[in-house]
């Protein structure tokens, strides 16, 4: 079994290794319906505690991948088994590598038109053999809403991958699933802006070492508040690991 569901702090968190990223890929391509990908932070995870849609669309997802070193840590301190933990930019490089070597598709949606034509040619020139389908920019006209996810239904792509300018992020496939009856679906919000070298992202080092948060506050210096659902999140931990058995 390539996959193990574990939970941190109820919330559902899957154990995949980078050598069964392919496999798993063709294994979700090869299942009946839609499926998801979702990458969970720990104020992702803070929020899929909650009775809301978010909290029920990580349930139902697929994979639920960490890419916060504390969600490791955290399933450490609870004596879980330890997932791996997954820089978003190279997983998805992963995915497209898995569609590419078996000739599958991909659409992408988001990101500003420039951003995303840029996006697709580069894609296209690392993965030639990997067909884009379709593609359509973000921040869209909801007058237009009908035709995006029609065009998306009828290309029946391998891989839809959701970027910057969806609102809903995780929840754009959530609340329209039942349109599709194909795909895997995928929100990565700086897609677009890293293929399109518009956004620098993440230097490696920094991303192993769990310091990506300084260059986020560094960008936008009101992240620093973030500090305070991360005490919660260290409380609720301790809570866990004194007053549940499970």
């Amino acid at each position: 079994m390539a996959v193990q569901r574990i939970d941190v702090l109820g919330v559902p968190v899957d154990i995949l290794l980078p050598q069964d990223v392919e496999n798993e890929i063709l294994k979700l391509l090869e299942t009946p319906g839609t499926k998801q990908i979702v990458f969970m932070n720990i104020w992702d995870l803070l929020k899929a505690r909650g009775k809301n849609d978010y909290a029920e669309c990580v349930r139902e997802a697929d994979l639920v991948l960490p890419v916060s070193k504390s969600i490791l840590r955290g399933a450490k301190f609870l004596k879980k088994s330890i997932p791996h933990r997954y820089n978003p930019f190279t997983a998805v490089i992963n995915f497209l590598s898995a569609l590419e070597n078996h000739y599958k598709s991909l659409y992408i949606l988001g990101g500003r038109k420039k951003s995303l034509m840029a996006a697709e040619r580069n894609v296209h020139n690392t993965f030639r053999n990997l067909q884009i389908v379709g593609r359509y920019v973000g921040n869209y006209s909801k007058t237009v809403e009908d035709d995006v996810v029609e065009a998306i239904r009828k290309s029946s792509p391998s891989l839809v991958l959701l970027s910057e300018g969806l609102r809903e992020k995780d929840l754009w496939f959530y609340h329209r699933k039942e349109n599709f009856s194909t795909s895997i679906f995928l929100f990565y919000k700086e897609a677009v802006g890293v293929f399109s070298e518009r956004i620098k992202r993440v230097d490696e080092k920094i991303f192993d070492k769990g310091l990506e948060i300084w260059h986020e506050i560094i960008h936008n210096p009101l992240k620093i508040f973030l500090l305070f659902p991360y005490i919660w999140y260290i409380l609720l931990l301790v809570g866990y690991r004194i007053f549940r058995k499970d």
